[in-house]
Formats: structure tokens, C-alpha cells, sequence
């Protein structure tokens, strides 16, 4: 057992989750081929006071359950975990997929029923304290284009940097947003305009992702105008989609990239073409698409936003069973971009031009 996970152990169980005396800990293993992983994240909750509950799923016989089961079958099993989870403090979902593309085959209605069936258990999840990160696999390296060896390395040292300095820069920003009505974002084939007025701002500081480091709040539902190229892949239920662009009419995705898989996906449920969330990209450690989103939302330099369900901590009132989070680059690399707040610029080509943000550029955090 590596010295670098039981550090990962610690940061989960001591500072993501916070486990306290009594509390009822759910340990959620996907895909997870090597169960000696969870050996450290035991140890910690137990000396912690905590007590523990474990679940290893395996994709390939969730694909199966997906492409055969019923609707029955999805709603009798979904009721008997939402009864499990509602009894946990806490919950850890460790991901250790080795195809990340297990459920690309499955149809887009199959997916439609298996997420709407299982949504009140991901409203319940959410309730609780819970954090989520990878374990470092071949699978998850290949998305990143970097060597096994190179990938478990940086996971490990960006999911247990020092997030209580990130913590106190970001204090800034969440004031500023606050304070902000009108948000633009301008960028090639991109011009964005949307009110986050009266909606909190929440910071991501190391307690739900690992790794994390963003700002996020959401649009006021209806007042999302305007048009958005991502310069990004986004991976959604096993699919890749890439060179996505979105156009908006109060609030509504009225025109998309011509791809029948995006096209199912807005047309999951009623709120699936409106935004849940916008957030802005922080850590001063990730500079490199690593195609996958738990790393490339945080990405210093970057904006993202989900369609689909806004979060109750910032909520925008959208209800949809899809939260799908895609991810814009400002940086001069990926093409530029500005972040306007009350049409005064905060943020150029990546990096904050506003003296009370400075702290917030990555030398600044390093």
C-alpha cells in the first residue's frame, strides 16, 4: 500500500468528508478492479469513529442491467438504494473504470428511462456529505495522453494539494459574483450573455472533487442569450462528443451541433436544454485537457457549464434528470477569451485582470 494513498485516505476521510464519531459512511466503489484500494479509506474511517458500508459496482454488468431491465426492474432496484443511502452521513465514490466507454451502445431511450428512475437517488446522494475522485487507471491515462506512471503521479498530487490556501483566494471571487448581475462571455464563435443575479456563489475547495478548485453558481433560468463553441470533449454516459456548440433563446438551447446523440440528450426531459450551473476554473495545478471532466472543470483559465439540474446551493429552480457539465478554455492556446461582469472585464485570455482577483492567478496559489 503506497505511502501517496494513504495520504489520498486521509485528505478524504479527515478534510473532504469530515467523518465525525457515529456517522454512517458509504464507500460506492465503480469499476474498481483492485478492492486492496479501499483498505486505507476503512482504516481512516474507523479511527475516525465512523462506520463502514461498501458497494463495488461493475460497469459491464450495469451495462447489461441497463440494455435488458425493465422499467420495473429500474424503479424496484432504485427504491431499494435510495432506502440504503437515506441511512448514510457520508458517501465516497471512488471511480476505477478501465472503458470508459462501456455504455456508449446503449440506446438513448434505455438511458432516458435508467437516469429518470434513479434520480430521486442522486437527489438523496447530494443531501448528504460525499466527495468523488479517480482511482488511476490505464483507461483514465490514454484520456489524459499521459503514461500510467505520469497520470497516478498527478492524481495523486492534485487531489491532496493544500486546498485551505485555494480556500481563502477564492473568497474573493465568491464575493464579486455576488455582487454581479450581467455575466458575458466572449470567445471565437462565442458570445454569451446570462444574469446570475440574487443566485449564490459556492466555492469547490477539496470537499466534493478531487481534485477541485472552482467558483460556481448558476443563470437565472430564462436569461441565457446568445451562442457558445466549447473547445473541449464532453463525456456523457459513456459517450464522447466534441466541437459542441449551443445557442440560446431565453434561457432554451434552440439550435445545436448537428449530432443526433446531442440532439437525444437535450431532449431528455423538459429542463435538459436549459443551464443548471455556471462555474469558473481555479486550480493552479491542472493547465492540461485531461478529457475527463472531474479534472478539466477545474482548470485554471477555463468557464464551464452544465445543462440539465442546477445544484439546491445554487439553484435556478431547473429540474431535469441530466447534469452534464462541458468546458470552455480562455487561454491563448485554446483561441482566448473574456470574462465580463457588469461589462467591466475580470478576466483575459485565462488569467484576472481585476486587483481584488489577482490572488486568484495560478503563481499566486502555487
Amino acid at each position: 500500500m503506497s505511502i501517496q494513498l494513504q495520504q489520498l485516505a486521509q485528505t478524504v476521510v479527515t478534510y473532504s468528508i469530515n467523518v465525525q464519531p457515529g456517522e454512517n459512511v458509504y464507500i460506492h466503489a465503480l469499476d474498481l478492479k483492485d478492492t486492496d484500494v479501499l483498505l486505507p479509506f476503512i482504516e481512516q474511517i474507523y479511527k475516525a469513529g465512523g462506520h463502514v458500508f461498501i458497494d463495488i459496482s461493475n460497469y459491464q454488468l450495469n451495462r447489461k442491467m441497463m440494455l435488458l431491465g425493465s422499467e420495473e426492474q429500474f424503479t424496484l432496484d432504485a427504491k431499494f438504494k435510495l432506502e440504503k443511502v437515506k441511512e448514510m452521513d457520508a458517501i465516497i465514490f471512488l471511480l476505477g473504470e478501465d472503458n470508459v466507454s462501456e455504455y456508449a451502445d446503449i440506446p438513448a431511450e434505455k438511458r432516458n428511462r435508467f437516469r429518470q428512475a434513479y434520480k430521486a437517488v442522486s437527489d438523496e446522494e447530494v443531501k448528504k456529505k460525499w466527495v468523488v475522485f479517480n482511482y488511476p487507471t490505464k483507461a483514465y491515462a490514454q484520456l489524459a495522453g499521459m503514461s500510467t506512471e505520469a497520470y497516478t503521479n498527478f492524481v495523486y498530487e492534485t487531489c491532496t494539494a493544500d486546498y485551505s490556501k485555494l480556500s481563502k483566494a477564492m473568497n474573493a471571487l465568491v464575493e464579486l459574483m455576488e455582487k454581479t448581475d450581467n455575466v458575458r462571455i466572449v470567445a471565437p464563435n462565442t458570445d454569451l450573455q446570462f444574469s446570475i443575479k440574487g443566485i449564490p456563489a459556492i466555492k469547490c475547495d477539496g470537499k466534493v472533487n478531487l481534485p477541485d478548485g472552482e467558483v460556481f453558481t448558476a443563470p437565472i433560468k430564462d436569461s441565457v442569450n446568445g451562442t457558445i463553441s466549447f473547445n473541449t470533449k464532453a463525456m456523457y454516459s459513456g459517450q464522447t462528443f466534441d466541437n459542441i456548440q449551443l445557442s440560446f433563446k431565453d434561457g432554451k438551447v434552440i439550435d445545436c451541433t448537428n449530432d443526433q446523440r446531442l440532439i437525444d440528450l437535450l431532449d431528455s426531459d423538459e429542463g435538459s436544454r436549459y443551464l443548471g450551473e455556471f462555474a469558473i476554473g481555479l486550480n493552479p495545478h491542472i493547465n492540461n485537457i485531461m478529457n475527463d471532466i472531474g479534472f478539466d472543470e477545474k482548470i485554471n483559465g477555463s468557464v464551464h457549464f452544465a445543462l440539465g439540474e442546477a445544484y439546491e446551493d445554487a439553484n435556478n429552480g431547473n429540474k431535469s434528470s441530466i447534469h452534464w457539465d462541458i468546458v470552455l478554455l480562455l487561454k491563448p492556446e485554446f483561441g482566448g477569451g473574456e470574462i465580463y461582469f457588469d461589462d467591466r472585464l475580470i478576466s483575459k485570455n485565462g488569467r484576472f485582470v481585476v486587483e481584488e482577483l489577482l490572488g486568484l492567478n495560478p503563481e499566486a496559489l502555487r
